[in-house]
C-alpha cells in the first residue's frame, strides 16, 4: 500500500491551515510542516521541499513547472487546492509517478470580492473612509449603479452570477466571449455584444471572468482600453496578465478611463514597489477572491480526504494533463 511520512502546507499567508482542518484524521506518523512565505527562487525551494513526499498547495500562489518537480525526488502526491491549476505541469507530475489531485471549493466568492471592488471605486468607499478618520466629511461625489451598463466579459459561472447581480441594481447587461450565444447570454439575464469592441465602448463597467489561456493573455491591451468611455471603470478578479498592466497603469494615469478595481496581478506577491500601487483611482486587494473561511475549510477537508484516499491505493479527484 501507498505510504507518506512527510506533509508540506504551503503559502498559509494567514496562519490558519492547522485551525481550519481536522488533520488528526491523517496517521500519527504523518509529519506536518507549514510554511508562510512564498519563495520564487527556484534553488531555494527545491531545497526546502526536497525531504516531503506529500506536498498541499494554495491555489496558485507557488507554481510547479517540469523543472521543479524534476528536484523533487521524494514527491509522492501534490494536492492543490481548488478543482485546477494552470501553475502546475501535470503532465510532467505524471511522468515522474507524482500523484495530482484537487479539493471541492464552497460557493462562488469571487462574487462577493467583484461587486465589492465595484462599490468601492465608484463611490470612493476607501478614500471617503480615510477622509472621515482624519476628520473630513463628503470629499468626493460618487457614481450611482441603476440605469448604468455592466460589460461581462465571460458569462460563466462566475459572469453569471455577477450579471444577476447587476440586474439587481437596475442595470443593463452585456455579455461577451469568443463562444458566447445570444441564447445563453439572455439565460444570464444579458445581451450579446456585438462584439468585445462594442462592449468596451458601450459599458460604464466593466469586467472579467476568462480562464488565462494563451488566447486570452492581454485580451485587454491599450486599444482596447481606449475604447472605453473615459466615465467607465474596469474590474478584474481573475487573473493578472487578462490585462496588459502597463496599459492599463497608463490609461489611468492619463485619465483615460475613470478607475479600476483590481484583485489579481502579474505577480504575486505584489512586490513593494509595483507601479500599479501608485495609480491614481485604484481600489486593490491582494487577490482575495477565493480568501474566505467557507472556502478555506472546503479546500482542506478536501486535502484531507486526498491523503486518506491516496493511502489506500485509490486517489480521488485526480487532475490530467490538459
Amino acid at each position: 500500500m501507498p505510504s507518506l511520512t512527510r506533509l508540506a502546507i504551503l503559502d498559509d499567508y494567514q496562519g490558519v491551515a492547522r485551525s481550519l482542518g481536522p488533520w488528526d484524521r491523517l496517521p500519527k506518523d504523518i509529519a506536518i510542516e507549514v510554511f508562510r512565505d512564498t519563495i520564487t527562487d527556484q534553488d531555494a525551494l527545491a531545497a526546502r521541499l526536497a525531504p516531503f513526499d506529500a506536498l498541499l498547495i494554495m491555489r496558485e500562489r507557488t507554481p510547479f513547472p517540469k523543472s521543479l518537480l524534476d528536484r523533487l525526488p521524494n514527491l509522492k502526491l501534490l494536492i492543490t487546492t481548488g478543482a485546477r491549476n494552470r501553475s502546475v505541469d501535470v503532465a510532467a507530475a505524471t511522468a515522474r509517478g507524482i500523484t495530482v489531485c484537487g479539493t471541492p471549493g464552497f460557493g462562488n466568492p469571487t462574487v462577493d470580492i467583484t461587486w465589492g471592488l465595484i462599490l468601492s471605486v465608484l463611490r470612493h468607499i476607501p478614500e471617503q473612509e480615510a477622509a472621515l478618520r482624519a476628520g473630513k466629511w463628503q470629499v468626493k461625489l460618487g457614481t450611482g449603479l441603476e440605469g448604468k451598463t455592466l460589460g461581462v466579459i465571460g458569462l460563466g459561472n462566475l459572469g453569471s452570477r455577477v450579471a444577476k447581480v447587476g440586474a439587481a441594481f437596475g442595470m443593463q447587461i452585456l455579455g461577451w466571449s469568443q463562444n458566447l450565444t445570444a441564447e445563453k447570454a439572455a439565460a444570464a439575464g444579458a445581451t450579446l455584444a456585438a462584439s468585445k469592441e462594442a462592449l468596451l465602448e458601450q459599458a460604464d463597467v466593466v469586467t472579467l471572468h476568462v480562464v488565462l489561456s494563451d488566447r486570452s493573455r492581454g485580451m485587454i491591451g491599450a486599444a482596447e482600453l481606449a475604447r472605453m468611455k473615459r466615465s467607465a471603470i474596469i474590474v478584474n478578479t481573475s487573473r493578472g496578465p487578462l490585462i496588459d498592466q502597463a496599459a492599463l497603469i497608463a490609461a489611468l494615469q492619463e485619465g483615460r478611463i475613470a478607475g479600476a478595481g483590481i484583485d489579481v496581478y502579474d505577480q504575486e506577491p505584489l512586490p513593494a514597489n509595483h507601479p500599479i500601487l501608485s495609480a491614481p483611482n485604484t481600489v486593490l486587494t491582494p487577490h482575495l477572491g477565493y480568501v474566505t473561511e467557507e472556502s478555506y475549510r472546503a479546500y482542506y477537508l478536501g486535502a484531507i480526504e486526498a491523503i486518506e484516499a491516496y493511502l489506500k491505493g485509490t486517489p480521488i479527484r485526480e487532475l490530467r494533463a490538459e
